[in-house]
């Protein structure tokens, strides 16, 4: 929680100043524009569904429902823990992943935290950083919202080391449809919050939103320790959060 605090207070800052054209985001004219679109798409369709959602399905419930989504990915994170050498990490969430996919009943609950195993979020954006790729434009995809040039590649593999992709392969049409819905109808509950901070605080939302996902993505390729920018970086530097000298990461 007070990670999200200091990204929200970075990002309503941000979202007041005046700022000129950062190199980090060439295309902020485009951005603006499908930022744009799907602000209206999530107004007039994932909003009301997700409250809809939230007002049908209690907490417990919809823990479960994240619960079991999140155990589908644990295997996009066990692969790219190996691929930045995490190995002792990257064995803790490859027990994590056994113990809730069979105590924890296909993933539906989290017994693996209550062993002290923590929920660790690798992908390849992540790993692409630590081998010191940098991180390139920002771009807002349609539908999908913030990335960049050096995350995309993260998604795509994400898609298909994602086990719920699978699970819609051999499903039949109804449910994987259903499944589909549910994961992004919660995805986008779980996010309220955000959003209403955003619409609450923000002078420009699309700045907030930017400032709040680089910030995370910052916190989490430096495993939640992300170096103190220095007196010479200003506002419009990338934050050279590719330069990890000798520190160590985790998620």
């Amino acid at each position: 929680m007070n990670k999200w605090i200091g990204f929200l207070l970075v990002a309503v800052f941000l979202s007041g100043c005046a700022t000129a054209q950062n190199d980090y985001d060439p295309l902020e004219g485009m951005n603006r524009s499908v930022d744009s679109f799907n602000t209206a798409v999530d107004e007039a369709v994932l909003r009301p569904a997700a409250n809809g959602y939230v007002a049908v399905v209690p907490k417990g419930g919809r823990n479960v429902v994240s619960n079991f989504f999140n155990n589908l990915l644990e295997v996009n994170t066990v692969v790219n823990d190996v691929l930045q050498g995490k190995i002792v990490q990257g064995l803790g969430d490859t027990t994590r992943f056994v113990m809730n996919s069979t105590l924890g009943i296909f993933g539906l609950f989290d017994v693996a935290s209550e062993f002290g195993l923590e929920r660790h979020k690798e992908d390849f954006g992540q790993t692409l950083a630590v081998w010191g790729v940098g991180q390139g434009a920002y771009i807002v995809y349609p539908f999908l919202g913030p990335n960049s040039v050096r995350n995309t590649p993260g998604t795509i593999m994400s898609y298909f080391l994602d086990g719920a992709t699978y699970f819609y392969l051999v499903a039949n049409a109804p449910i994987a449809i259903g499944g589909t819905v549910l994961k992004y109808i919660n995805d986008r509950a779980n996010i309220e919050d955000f959003v209403k901070l955003r619409d609450e605080m923000a002078l420009d939302p699309y700045v907030f939103v930017r400032e709040g996902w680089r910030q995370s993505r910052l916190y989490n390729i430096y495993d939640g320790h992300p170096p103190a920018p220095t007196p010479s970086e200003s506002e419009d530097d990338d934050f050279e959060d590719d330069e990890f000298a000798d520190d160590e990461f985790d998620d």
